[in-house]
C-alpha cells in the first residue's frame, strides 16, 4: 500500500496531512495529528471503523452524495471535498449543516447533529471517506474485518443515550 495523503486547507495555505496510521485506541487508528484515519491489514482487510464507515455512509449519506462518495447532481463529491477540508470542518458541516456553498442555488446540507445514526458513527464515516479521498479505498465495500466487540458496544451505547 502506498503512502496516502490528504490536502488540508489552513489559513489560506495548503498543507499535506499524512493519513498514515501511527497510533491506535481500541481498534480506532489515528494519524500523527491525532485525527481518525484508516488502516489495512496485510491481507487487505479494513479496520473496523473504515468498514463500518462504509456501511454507515451507505445507509445515511449515499442518497444525496452518491455511491462511494462520488457526488450527484445535487450534492458534492465528498472524496474530492476531503482534499480541501480537514476533519474539523467535515464534522462542523455534518453536525451543523450548510446552505448554498456547493451550488449557488438551493444547495442545502441538513444539520445531522441530533441524528444518532449519523453522529454515533461520524468518525467512521470520515475515516471511510478519507480513504476514498486518498485513493486507498476502491469503490465498493472494503474487506470486512472481524467484529470489534468493544467498538460495537460503544456504538450501541451511543445509540441508546
Amino acid at each position: 500500500m502506498t503512502l496516502a495523503t490528504a490536502v488540508v486547507v489552513c489559513a489560506g495555505t495548503v498543507a499535506l496531512a499524512d493519513s498514515t496510521a501511527v497510533s491506535e485506541d481500541a481498534g480506532k487508528w489515528f494519524d500523527a495529528d491525532d485525527v481518525p484515519t484508516y488502516k489495512f491489514a496485510e491481507d487487505g482487510t479494513a479496520d473496523w471503523f473504515t468498514w463500518r464507515g462504509y456501511k454507515k455512509y451507505t445507509a445515511n449519506c449515499f442518497q444525496c452524495h452518491g455511491p462511494d462518495g462520488l457526488g450527484s447532481s445535487f450534492a458534492p463529491n465528498l472524496a474530492d471535498s476531503l482534499k480541501r477540508i480537514d476533519y474539523y470542518k467535515f464534522t462542523e458541516i455534518v453536525s451543523s449543516g450548510q446552505q448554498n456553498v456547493w451550488h449557488p442555488e438551493n444547495s442545502i446540507m441538513p444539520a445531522w447533529g441530533t441524528d444518532k445514526n449519523v453522529m454515533c458513527f461520524l468518525d467512521s464515516i470520515y475515516v471511510y471517506l478519507r480513504g476514498r479521498s486518498d485513493g486507498a479505498i476502491d469503490r465498493g465495500e472494503p474487506k470486512r474485518p472481524a467484529i470489534n466487540t468493544a467498538a460495537r458496544d460503544e456504538e450501541n451505547a451511543c445509540l441508546a443515550e
